[in-house]
């Protein structure tokens, strides 16, 4: 019989305003793929690229995974947050993080804390697990936009 070799891959899905980030990462040698397109064709500016690859520089895994997203909707700068916040949840899922203290007033061990080298507090200080959720604000009736209203006239 033949074997089947299957690769072990972590997901992680990303969110930033309106876009939305799936993110799968897989042992290999640093190649970056968003939907379907290099990492350098598919975002021009340096801030977006930086913004993307920033988990993995601060885990220090950047040319040990390989990265397949598919992102969709929003903006350029919505899709780079919403990939970062996906690649360090996934990054988060390969390391684990520190289960909670018990419940009982036994003190918790300290034999898990660093597990992962810490790469979960990197990721959480470093604010790549947080969700920016700063979104447009819906606009109002009776108004122009969502503040800005018609001039008022007293006479």
């Amino acid at each position: 019989m033949a074997e089947t070799k299957t690769k072990k891959y972590h997901l992680g899905t990303g969110r930033r305003k309106t876009s939305v980030a799936r993110v799968r990462l897989i042992d290999g040698t640093g190649k970056i793929s968003i939907n379907g397109r290099e990492l350098e064709h598919f975002f021009t500016e340096e801030k977006d690229r930086s913004a993307v690859v920033g988990p993995l520089l601060v885990t220090e895994m950047r040319n040990r995974l390989d990265m397949f997203v598919t992102v969709r909707g929003g903006g350029i700068s919505g899709q780079s947050g919403a990939i970062s916040q996906g690649v360090a949840r996934a990054l988060n899922e390969i390391f684990g993080h520190a289960p909670a203290a018990p419940a009982t007033g036994a003190t918790p061990s300290t034999e898990g804390a660093e597990e992962g080298g810490g790469m979960h507090k990197k990721l959480r200080d470093s604010g790549f697990l947080t969700r920016d959720g700063r979104m447009k604000e819906r606009k109002k009736y009776g108004r122009k936009g969502a503040r800005k209203s018609f001039q008022f006239s007293k006479r």
